[in-house]
């Protein structure tokens, strides 16, 4: 018995599982964590698949989260948003804002369930998941009780939290999220790129991300990919005003609460050469070179060495070492690049 991946992670790759389960109710559940305990076998959990490379078949059981449904609140000052750790987290924004619910739309168009939000700590122009979380609701399987983790103790960081932890993988089973949102909106304009939009509304953001995110992406229906596949490097300001010295249009972003440099990793790709890379059936997207891209029928492998020989010229050129941003999986369970 085996369950095909292909339909379940958006950069096409035609891989399989021992085991996979749907995950609609909690009776679901409690299926697929029979098969898991009859089977000793390891599980992941996946939402859309939007954040992740399989480096090859994986031996384990994979559960497919497709709990839905919202449930919202309010207070004097704030929204109170739950949502089910299957819906779209684009769906989320956009049935806010039709019921006038603001704050969210600079993370427009960002792939991926509400499930996987927190994991990552999804994130985009100036915006990130961690700023409006109030918990995460979790199934414990060190006790197999539901529980809610405070956005406070989710040690929330640069596309990580305390969900990428190695000594949590297997624990913790995202359910729901809840969002903790002002009712006193204000835009939120910092990063570079809608600086233009003052006096705008959230809807007018909210489109103006969409279209710049669809002007830079490829649809993975068209174009395997798992969007963002490094993430942005920090350095320090020594660092940093050595590559200004040599090329003035290096884009760097000085990080809060320290002295760090976030130089933008699309930007050292392309510089090392990158941009536009075809290795066999995969390579990087030529209008955005961030991307690692399935050009059709891609395999594991050639997917795996675009991204190695990509971060091997950045390294060679700049002596930074670029890490990934989605997770990888390969035959016993997570693994590095």
């Amino acid at each position: 018995m085996s369950f095909n991946l292909k339909a379940y992670n958006t950069f096409g790759l035609d891989v399989e599982a021992t085991y996979g389960f749907v995950i609609n109710d909690f009776v679901m559940f409690d299926m697929a964590f029979k098969k898991i305990k009859e089977s000793g076998l390891p599980f992941i959990v996946l939402g859309e698949g939007s954040d992740v490379l399989f480096t090859d078949d994986f031996n384990g059981v994979v559960l497919i989260n497709r709990l839905l449904g919202y449930e919202f609140s309010e207070d004097a000052n704030y929204h109170f948003v739950k949502i089910q750790a299957g819906e779209r987290f684009d769906n989320v924004i956009r049935t806010c804002i039709k019921r006038g619910i603001y704050g969210l739309e600079n993370l427009a168009f960002i792939p991926g369930t509400a499930g996987a939000a927190p994991v990552q700590n999804i994130g985009a122009y100036g915006a990130s998941f961690s700023d409006f979380c109030r918990y995460v609701e979790v199934l414990d399987l060190n006790n197999n009780k539901l529980a809610r983790i405070k956005a406070s103790d989710c040690e929330f960081g640069y596309r990580t939290s305390i969900f990428k932890k190695k000594e949590n993988i297997g624990r913790y089973i995202i359910t729901a999220v809840e969002l903790k949102i002002p009712k006193e909106w204000k835009p939120n304009l910092n990063y570079a790129s809608l600086a233009e939009l003052q006096g705008t509304t959230a809807e007018q953001i909210y489109e103006h991300v969409v279209n710049v995110r669809k002007s830079k992406l490829p649809d993975p229906k068209v174009i395997g990919n798992a969007g963002s596949f490094f993430k942005n490097p920090t350095v320090n300001i020594s660092t940093y005003e050595e590559l200004k010295a040599e090329y003035d249009t290096v884009p760097g972003y000085f990080t809060e609460g320290d002295d760090n440099v976030k130089l933008a990793a699309g930007w050292l790709i392309e510089k090392a050469g990158c941009k536009g890379l075809r290795l066999g059936n995969a390579g990087t997207y030529d209008k955005q070179s961030l991307i690692v891209v399935n050009h059709g029928e891609a395999t594991p492998d050639e997917v795996v060495n675009v991204a190695r020989f990509v971060r091997s010229e950045v390294h060679k050129k700049f002596g930074i070492e670029l890490v990934p941003e989605v997770r990888i999986f390969g035959r016993n369970g997570e693994c590095v690049l």
